[in-house]
């Protein structure tokens, strides 16, 4: 089943997007969400028209992340947590840390596009993705360290 999303949904697509799901998935859980509508030629159309429309938009979205991307640059942040003996950490480091960090150092990233490779379980340096645009990925360094 085609569908055509109306909003970014991590791991299928992003907005105005057409994209095959599973039938059940797409009649009983993303349409009815509201999420996304069924790709028919009318909604196809219109979703066109409004791609284009948002074009210049989207354009300007694009080189803000792409600036954003260039200004963070190779930065390597640290959060500090508790650890035991061994350096396995208590609790879990999060995305919501790393997005206040960088908010504190005047770069402005929402929570919902920070992504960890792998989460952090012992201290160390850990790979975080940030998922500034759909085309603008860009990758930092967390360095996990005792309190």
């Amino acid at each position: 089943m085609e569908i055509i999303l109306k909003q970014d949904v991590q791991g299928l697509g992003y907005k105005n997007d057409i994209v095959k799901v599973k039938p059940g998935y797409g009649r009983n859980y993303l349409i009815p969400q509201g999420v996304a509508l069924i790709a028919n030629e009318s909604n196809k159309r219109m979703t066109a028209e409004n791609v284009r429309q948002v074009a210049h938009k989207a354009a300007k979205l694009k080189q803000d992340a792409e600036a954003l991307a260039q200004k963070i640059g190779d930065l390597t942040i640290e959060i500090g947590t508790k650890a035991g003996e061994s350096g396995k950490i208590f609790g879990a480091v999060t995305a919501v840390q790393v997005a206040d960090i960088l908010k504190s150092k005047g770069f402005d990233v929402d929570r919902k596009k920070v992504h960890f490779k792998e989460q952090p379980k012992q201290l160390g340096t850990y790979t975080v993705t940030l998922d500034l645009h759909k085309e603008v990925k860009h990758t930092i360094s967390v360095n996990v360290i005792a309190e």
